[in-house]
């Protein structure tokens, strides 16, 4: 009897753990698992680009040495990340030059920036690709702009962010 439930028990914990294995494949197949690129987006070219995510904006373009390449936050507006004929630019991120040179200093001496966060979010400006000029992020401005994307789509669904 004792043999007979232990090997119930075993037989339960093993398709219990096929289980959480099975539904953690899905999860990281569903979304390709966390990228090492992000979307950058040229501004003379008008056109976005992948590169390596912990790259500093702005950065260099795809058309010349033009340090005018800036983060891009890419959306699904239906929700489908695969569905690129939904993908749509919420908005653009760039850093001040303080800001950058003190985040790349230190990046290369292993240590953080003497800017402390509060203070480097002052830094930081967002704009939409129609917009002329940029606005710190913090502002209720800025705040509006990165918030915007999140409303419901044209189907009712929810955004999703899209990585390259």
């Amino acid at each position: 009897m004792q043999a007979k439930r232990s090997f119930i028990l075993l037989a339960l914990s093993i398709i219990l753990l096929a289980g959480a294995g099975y539904s953690l494949f899905r999860f990281f197949a569903a979304d390709g698992g966390l990228s090492d690129k992000a979307f950058f987006y040229d501004l003379s070219e008008k056109r976005l680009f992948a590169a390596q995510r912990d790259l500093i904006p702005p950065i260099q373009g795809i058309n010349d040495s033009t340090e005018d390449g800036v983060r891009a936050v890419v959306i699904s507006t239906n929700g489908n990340t695969r569905d690129k004929s939904s993908w749509k630019i919420a908005y653009l991120e760039r850093y001040s030059p303080e800001l950058k040179r003190e985040m790349e200093a230190a990046r290369a001496t292993g240590t953080s920036p003497q800017m402390g966060r509060s203070a480097a979010q002052a830094h930081r400006f967002v704009k939409r690709p129609e917009d002329a000029d940029w606005t710190p992020m913090m502002s209720d401005e800025g705040q509006r702009i990165v918030s915007e994307f999140a409303n419901a789509g044209p189907n009712g669904g929810a955004p999703a962010v899209c990585l390259p």
